[in-house]
């Protein structure tokens, strides 16, 4: 009875597992690359930061990079859709405009004011996180206007008018 127990054991911690593990679809899908590319560069970023000159920065970068990690855990495994506490969307908007703020002012910072190569290449990685960040937040107004409106660009426009006496 013991040698039963234990292939179903495994078989449940394997599905625990992989409830923790980001699905293909999101994974491909626009959010989830511009996701994955955030935390990538903030902590290439975080990483030239610690290594330079310009070490005052790497906080800004450490916190962008654990913003964007917890929201890719949170999107990729649906913990957004099961806890309705916040407004996701909305919490997402203001993360990514602050970080595309605070990354291109650090990024400026670095680039004109530090000499070593680190700094400029925690610039450039900045600069580039700054696109990532803006082109972010880019599609998420885009969604929230939409919403917002209370349409669906998919619907067809209604062109009679409720007035009319045709039958």
């Amino acid at each position: 009875m013991g040698d039963i127990e234990a292939p179903e054991r495994n078989r449940s911690q394997e599905a625990g597992v992989r409830s923790l593990l980001p699905s293909k679809e999101f994974i491909s899908s626009r959010k989830g690359l511009l996701l994955i590319g955030e935390v990538v560069l903030s902590f290439i970023s975080f990483v030239c930061f610690a290594a330079s000159t310009a070490a005052a920065f790497v906080t800004a970068p450490f916190i962008e990079f654990l913003a964007a990690l917890v929201l890719l855990f949170a999107y990729s495994t649906k913990f957004n859709e099961r806890f309705k506490g916040f407004h996701w969307p909305l919490m997402d908007f203001l993360r990514c405009v602050s970080a595309s703020i605070i990354f291109f002012i650090i990024s400026i910072i670095s680039v004109s004011k530090y000499l070593d190569g680190a700094s400029k290449a925690a610039g450039v990685f900045g600069f580039t996180a700054t696109v990532l960040f803006a082109l972010d937040f880019y599609f998420i107004f885009n969604e929230l206007a939409n919403f917002l409106k209370g349409g669906d660009s998919s619907e067809p426009p209604n062109t009679q008018d409720d007035d009319s006496d045709s039958d």
